[in-house]
């Protein structure tokens, strides 16, 4: 028996079941639904709900049918159990009411963006899906994809989709939208407002014009690791709830979500569901990206040429442990202090959230688009320290650890730069000075202070190289006693 409306009776009583929800005052529409959508800003709405003040989620799958497939037959029903240390506690989630496939039919999706109970966008779209221009900071105007769309052809990105809903919003009167952005990115909001307007710029009918006075789009910073759901995981639910679900997620207790306070309209009232509405949200998102993200990918790449393949089975390496300890701590001076921020306790959280060996985090799976992750999580530390005369080794270590990882191009996980690794590869031919050279001058990946420094490319190149000569165990001990650890 498959989770559904009419099956709901079947459910054990173990399972947590919201209140019922009276009145629907708004619509979010999310772009790109995925697995962290549905264990995080979805279970905030529907906390932040009540019978007088209910919300409902539309999603939106920009490529594949799979998450439609799962929950439409279920009435937009799913399961999300949360794991820790052998104990396990299930919710019922009600909140999204259809998935939509942008690709099948595009119509549908901007009809739903252009509604007039639609007040609120998110997107969990990953750092390749804005289509930046990691050298320039600018739209990539040159990507077929974003050409398309500039022609007015059927849209392929969000902001072919955003520009035809909000032609549409602005002729029937039906009011600005609230864009969230929900990626590990930094300044996630202004970078989402700035590159739409760039691409609605382009156009001659004064809509970016509009847009600038109607739209608003908040930085945000989200944190909950939520892994791929294995046909393990779906059968362990279905044990214990009594029903299939083919949407059920696993996750760890611990959310956050931290919200700048800028919104065009309405919104739910997310705060009631342990949501920070904050006027600078800088500070929370500098540390976890150079905190938690950084470590993570730290683990990926660093924990696969190791042979493991989770993260807790990672962090329990002593010598790897003890490295991502001594990373932090370099990255803890470039932190903003801020009231309520204790980046100790911070991360003591972490490292026991990546223990949590109930969670089988998939390190490959945080491995992919290193090259849209890198900048923001190891590079910007690296570059604040190296200005103020500062050596970095635990952060140089991570970046060699990834450019050793990009030699095994064909064999790595999907990243938008892959071809352009092994073709760096290929014409080094073995040179591992040349090919460091080039990976870090011509990706764009790393700013002039460190293109431009012949010192910091040869130190990095010798680390690359200890690091294939030694192998990973030798250059992670040498670099964490570097730092003092």
């Amino acid at each position: 028996m498959r989770l559904s409306r009419a099956n709901l009776s079947a459910l054990t009583n173990n399972v947590a079941r919201p209140a019922a929800q009276g009145v629907t005052n708004g619509r979010i529409v999310h772009l790109g639904i995925g697995a962290f959508h549905r264990a995080h800003q979805a279970i905030y709405t529907q906390d932040g709900s009540t019978p007088d003040d209910g919300w409902r989620i539309t999603g939106v799958s920009l490529r594949s049918p799979a998450v439609r497939d799962a929950l439409n037959p279920q009435d937009g029903l799913y399961t999300v159990t949360e794991q820790s240390n052998g104990v396990a506690s299930t919710r019922l989630v009600t909140v999204i009411d259809n998935v939509l496939v942008a690709p099948e039919n595009p119509e549908a999706v901007i009809a739903v963006l252009a509604a007039h109970d639609t007040h609120i966008v998110t997107l969990t779209v990953t750092e390749k899906g804005y289509y930046r221009d990691t050298a320039t900071g600018r739209l990539l105007v040159s990507d077929p994809a974003i050409e398309n769309d500039v022609r007015g052809n059927s849209p392929q990105t969000i902001y072919g989709f955003l520009s035809a809903a909000l032609a549409l919003r602005r002729r029937a009167g039906a009011g600005g939208l609230t864009l969230i952005s929900c990626d590990n990115l930094s300044g996630n909001g202004t970078l989402l407002l700035n590159l739409l307007l760039e691409f609605l710029d382009g156009r001659d009918d004064g809509l970016a014009e509009w847009a600038r006075g109607h739209i608003r789009a908040p930085d945000t910073m989200v944190d909950r690791i939520v892994p791929a759901t294995t046909a393990a995981d779906r059968a362990f639910v279905a044990s214990a709830i009594g029903v299939e679900d083919a949407g059920a997620i696993m996750t760890e207790p611990f959310r956050q979500w931290v919200i700048e306070d800028s919104f065009a309209g309405p919104r739910p009232q997310w705060e009631n569901a342990g949501a920070q509405i904050v006027a600078d949200v800088a500070p929370f998102e500098l540390a976890k990206l150079r905190l938690l993200n950084a470590s993570h990918s730290t683990l990926a790449y660093a924990g696969l040429q190791l042979q493991y393949d989770y993260v807790h089975q990672a962090i329990a390496d002593p010598v790897l442990r003890d490295f991502v300890v001594a990373q932090m701590a370099e990255a803890v001076p470039t932190l903003i202090a801020a009231p309520g921020l204790d980046a100790r306790a911070y991360i003591t959280a972490i490292l026991a959230r990546f223990a949590n060996a109930d969670l089988h985090h998939r390190l490959d799976q945080i491995a992919m688009d290193g090259s849209q992750k890198l900048p923001q999580r190891w590079v910007a530390t690296v570059t604040e320290r190296f200005a103020a005369g500062q050596a970095s080794p635990c952060h140089l270590l991570s970046v060699a650890a990834w450019i050793a990882y990009t030699a095994d191009a064909p064999a790595i996980a999907d990243d938008p730069l892959q071809a352009r690794y092994a073709a760096i590869w290929a014409e080094a031919a073995g040179d591992v000075p040349l090919a460091v050279q080039r990976l870090v001058g011509e990706l764009g990946l790393f700013g002039p202070e460190l293109r431009q420094c012949p010192a910091f490319i040869a130190t990095l190149a010798g680390a690359v190289a200890a690091w294939q000569q030694d192998g990973p165990g030798v250059a992670l001990r040498a670099a964490t006693k570097a730092d003092g650890g």
